[in-house]
């Protein structure tokens, strides 16, 4: 028996990425990660930094690295309005690893808290992107 698709769009403020039928859905929420189905109660979520991975009606998954955002699931409708989101394909690597050195530097050179927190967030952004970019196929 074929599984039951929903209706899924990603959205960055600059474009949609991705808008179709889906299989399922697993995204890095705030308070862990989670998957949506087909039929998923009706949710509201913050998404944290992390890999947004679907799964598509043909079984092809497809991976984004996205720095946060909101989902938004009823009626088998998904809508994820993201903050930054990329394919693994679009991750300029050396830009992802300039980053990294970046908040690393930084991270090293902190004496206010409060920049110490944004540096680990610079860093696990950095983070996410090469390990996204890992999945070029």
């Amino acid at each position: 028996m074929a599984e039951k698709t929903f209706k899924l769009e990603i959205i960055s403020p600059t474009k949609v990425v991705f808008k179709g039928d889906v299989i399922s859905i697993s995204l890095p929420g705030v308070m862990g990660g989670f998957q949506v189905l087909y039929n998923h109660a009706p949710i509201l979520a913050e998404i944290d930094i992390g890999e947004i991975k679907i799964r598509k009606p043909d079984e092809s998954e497809e991976y984004f690295a996205t720095s946060g955002g909101y989902v938004d699931v009823v009626d088998n409708n998904v809508l994820v309005l993201t903050e930054t989101v990329e394919r693994p394909i679009e991750i300029d690597i050396a830009r992802a690893e300039n980053a990294k050195e970046r908040a690393l530097k930084k991270l090293s050179q902190v004496r206010i808290e409060s920049d110490r927190i944004i540096a680990k967030v610079e860093l696990e952004r950095a983070l996410n992107r090469l390990r996204i970019a890992e999945r070029r196929r």
